[in-house]
């Protein structure tokens, strides 16, 4: 890859509510290059995008997502937490996501598995996103659409189900270069991994490229962030400020 891909962290969330459609239109207003977004479950198992673990912004208190059917979720305005003025939208699935946007740019998709879930949720999630991005029929070619997540067991699972389906492996900013030499060592299917931008350094970029994974980081937002990780070549770039981004990357 000869030049870093800009993707827009939950949309242009500094413009819209993040997650929404008005925050995907919005960031697709700039040159970037894919979206990333965060796939949760329902209470009736309807795979819906949500990043945080609880619903305070909605007023919700200590509720989380699979607290609610998504009736329930439809009904709710998930735009009024980021401005009073913001026209009312309901939670958007992830088959109207990529119905909407996969023709439009690249796509990660973030399966949040917690750990309060059922195994069982977890599983449904994952063959829920893959079935959704086409990767059992063959629709979905290359890394145009990629699945990432914090929870391993997840895409070791998710491997099994799509064999071919590029899977990247989000770090925490807890976890070191070992870290990331033991799981590179134990589990080779995966495409690559997505970094902190905190843990990102030279060594680092050589043992992925060593591996010939693909290099992601988050959330780069500052301009010392976004240098940083242009420097250092990475593959994808993400960011609450993607035009900024795209900016700096362009000069």
């Amino acid at each position: 890859m000869t030049q870093t891909l800009i993707f827009a962290h939950r949309g242009a969330n500094k413009e819209a509510a993040e997650n929404t459609r008005s925050a995907f239109d919005k960031a697709l207003e700039y040159a970037i290059d894919g979206i990333e977004t965060d796939v949760q479950l329902s209470r009736d198992e309807v795979a819906v995008l949500w990043h945080d673990r609880f619903l305070n912004k909605l007023g919700l208190s200590d509720q989380r997502i699979d607290d609610f059917d998504y009736a329930q979720l439809q009904a709710m305005n998930f735009a009024a937490h980021f401005s009073a003025s913001a026209a009312s939208e309901s939670i958007m699935t992830l088959q109207a996501f990529l119905a909407a946007y996969r023709k439009r740019c690249r796509l990660l998709l973030e399966i949040k598995n917690r750990d309060w879930e059922q195994t069982s949720r977890h599983e449904i999630k994952v063959r829920q996103t893959l079935e959704i991005a086409g990767a059992f029929d063959g629709a979905a070619q290359g890394d145009a659409i990629m699945v990432s997540s914090f929870n391993l067991a997840s895409l070791i699972y998710a491997h099994r189900c799509a064999p071919q389906f590029p899977l990247v492996y989000n770090f925490e900013p807890e976890q070191t270069l070992e870290d990331a030499r033991r799981v590179l060592g134990e589990q080779p299917f995966l495409h690559g991994l997505c970094l902190p931008i905190e843990s990102l350094d030279a060594a680092m970029v050589k043992l992925l490229r060593d591996h010939g994974k693909c290099i992601a980081v988050y959330t780069c937002n500052s301009d010392e962030e976004i240098g940083k990780a242009l420097e250092l070549g990475v593959d994808i770039l993400i960011s609450d400020v993607p035009h900024k981004a795209l900016q700096m990357r362009d000069r």
